[in-house]
């Protein structure tokens, strides 16, 4: 198993613990020693890292979807008698997502120019 098939499963499970933490009811979010803003950011974050990642020619739709999601699941927390949904909220979740995905991007570009000087014999 490559490193890429770990990183998609790793990208699907962040995303799979995003959504269950997002909807469901505020007595089963998982709690840490951070503030909640960090642990949105930190969530969303390691969203994007690991799915570009896993999937790095695909960072532009990766933004995007991470973005769009975050808004969207911040919306469905509306329906929730439970939670609330602000858009400080999804906006520093889209915050999260555009920076691991910045990340992501940076190191898949860092390793594909060194792999580039190492085919090169350099």
């Amino acid at each position: 198993m490559t490193t890429r098939h770990l990183l998609k499963g790793a990208a699907w499970l962040v995303l799979a613990f995003i959504l269950f933490s997002t909807v469901s009811p505020i007595d089963l979010r998982p709690h840490t020693l951070t503030t909640v803003n960090i642990d949105r950011a930190g969530a969303y974050a390691l969203a994007g890292l690991v799915f570009v990642l896993a999937y790095p020619r695909h960072w532009k739709t990766i933004a995007v979807l991470l973005v769009v999601g975050a808004l969207g699941l911040e919306f469905l927390q509306a329906f929730s008698p439970t939670r609330h949904a602000r858009l400080h909220d999804a906006l520093i979740k889209a915050f999260g997502s555009v920076a691991g995905v910045g990340i992501g991007y940076g190191v898949n570009q860092i390793a594909s120019r060194r792999a580039l000087r190492l085919s090169a014999g350099g």
